[in-house]
């Protein structure tokens, strides 16, 4: 009797933990995110899309003879931002917003060496707003800290402008949907400004991987992993006492992978993501935190027993069609700047970090229309660099063809923030689909909530949301977009035109602005 007595007290603790797990009982995170254990899996409750809404997979807006930008966030990133908009035919900066006025009238000197007009300034805590209800904006660009980025980019939605957003362009997934169902319900385009989609290798290496290189990709890898002990003290900090800075206090207070679009943004087009495919499940691990707790001490001078991120962190990821996605994040430890960038084919292999190359057979690389010059090649060692330099010619991307040689003059990034600015003017001014939409944006921001969820609970699975709303497989392949030749010819010369008198219009009023200064300074000489 007293065997069977204990044997129904295990039982009825083991169905106490099973029905626990399974339970449907919701949970309340502390960001606000609802979710429930489904089968020991994390399932975040996702809203329903209002009726009155409909997807923007492919969204066009009228044609854009002319792209009027406001600028919100001239600090790190945004002064480039707008001196890369002087080299794009067609555009115009009509204003400047930073909460330094400092900031914003520096940049008035990129306009003038470029003879273009002066632009509207706005500053303070709240300038975004009187910019964003002005009538001659087409297109707010936003590259503020992290913390304002949704603030700006819901504000500039809501008065019917389109939004291009620094990443990560969402910080939870609470602002995840709400931009979607802003982008949803204005029919504007909300774009994430992922520039390492632009980058050299992975145009060409995800050319490679749509025309069958690789045979079927089925494993990839990003990462960013980038040691910012040069940079920490860089970052814009609220005040006297604030001893961090913006970064750094992000860090400190949230943990996941805060910062995964860099490494997530390009494997996910390889992989075809809510164009064929979608993410459902992800789980996420990382170390303790020893250099993040250290320079919080070092910085404030008191012991720090609560700083949230991992050093390192590692997220698994795997596809509706038994992809598995590996992402990682790392800003604190010594070790060389790393976005990983591999692609694992049925047929061959790309690998960017830390070694740059290509792996294929004589027999693959021949049926990809390039032939050995080496004899008994295999896929054991990466391709010798005449077959790979063969390879990459052959598989070049027409939008590398297109902007890769003034880009390297221009700059930012090495060219690919210039490439992501140019691709993005072009469909604008043709009237086509951006080539990153805003469930883009929301599937590679919303790695930071996911993957904290999935730790907090013992690294448990999270299944992931939806953010299409079950319309993931109406697209068949990433695909960019293309005017006819003759459509791209008229465009690019109404935009010359358009710029070339822009251009007569700056010198004339900077010309008018230098007399003055000069009347001036001989009056004071008097």
């Amino acid at each position: 009797m007293k065997n069977f007595k204990s044997l129904m007290v295990g039982a009825c603790l083991v169905l106490a933990v099973c029905s626990t797990q399974n339970s449907i009982a919701q949970t309340t995170s502390e960001k606000g995110t609802q979710w429930e254990w489904k089968n020991g899996t994390i399932e975040v409750k996702s809203p329903e899309r209002p009726a009155d809404q409909k997807s923007v997979l492919g969204l066009t807006t009228p044609k854009m003879e002319v792209v009027r930008v406001g600028f919100v966030g001239l600090g790190m990133r945004g002064p480039g931002a707008v001196e890369r908009f002087t080299y794009i035919p067609g555009t115009q900066v009509v204003a400047l917003c930073d909460y330094v006025p400092e900031r914003a009238e520096r940049c008035q000197e990129i306009l003038k060496k470029a003879s273009m007009p002066k632009a509207a300034i706005y500053s303070g805590e709240k300038g975004y707003e009187e910019l964003c209800k002005r009538p001659d904006i087409d297109l707010v660009y936003i590259a503020a800290d992290w913390l304002h980025h949704f603030p700006i980019a819901k504000c500039a939605l809501e008065n019917g402008k389109n939004v291009a957003i620094e990443v990560p362009s969402a910080m939870n997934l609470k602002e995840c949907w709400e931009l979607i169902n802003l982008s949803e319900k204005t029919r504007k385009h909300c774009m994430i400004l992922e520039n390492c989609c632009y980058d050299w290798f992975e145009m060409n290496t995800l050319n490679m991987a749509q025309q069958g290189v690789f045979g079927e990709v089925i494993r990839a890898q990003g990462a960013y992993i980038h040691n910012l002990a040069p940079f920490w003290d860089h970052y814009w900090k609220n005040g006297a006492d604030d001893k961090l800075g913006w970064r750094l206090e992000f860090n400190k207070k949230h943990r996941g992978d805060v910062y995964a679009t860099h490494g997530l943004g390009p494997v996910a087009q390889a992989l075809d993501i809510h164009r064929g495919d979608r993410i459902t499940t992800l789980v996420a691990m990382d170390t303790k935190s020893v250099v993040g707790k250290d320079l919080v001490e070092k910085r404030t001078g008191e012991a720090c027993d609560n700083f949230r991120n991992g050093d390192h962190t590692t997220t698994l990821l795997r596809t509706a069609n038994g992809k598995v996605i590996e992402i990682q994040h790392n800003v604190m430890t010594p070790q060389p700047y790393n976005r990983l960038y591999q692609l694992t084919g049925s047929k061959g292999f790309a690998n960017k970090y830390p070694v740059e190359g290509y792996a294929l057979d004589a027999a693959q690389l021949s049926a990809s229309g390039v032939q050995p010059k080496v004899d008994d090649l295999n896929s054991h060692g990466f391709l010798p660099e005449a077959e790979m330099e063969a390879l990459i010619a052959k598989y070049q991307h027409p939008i590398l063809k297109k902007y890769g040689e003034l880009a390297k003059e221009v700059g930012g990034h090495g060219g690919m923030d210039f490439i992501m600015d140019s691709r993005m003017v072009y469909c604008l001014q043709n009237g086509l689909p951006l080539d990153l939409d805003v469930y883009d944006l929301a599937e590679w921001c919303s790695l930071a909530e996911l993957g904290e969820l999935s730790m907090d609970n013992n690294c448990a699975a999270v299944a992931f949301p939806d953010f299409t709303r079950g319309e993931w497989n109406v697209e068949k392949g990433y695909k960019f977009a293309y005017a006819t030749p003759e459509d791209e010819q008229a465009s690019l010369e109404k935009a010359q035109a358009f710029t070339a008198k822009l251009k007569e219009q700056g010198a004339k009023e900077w010309a008018k602005v230098a007399a003055k200064e000069a009347k001036d300074a001989k009056k004071k000489k008097k």
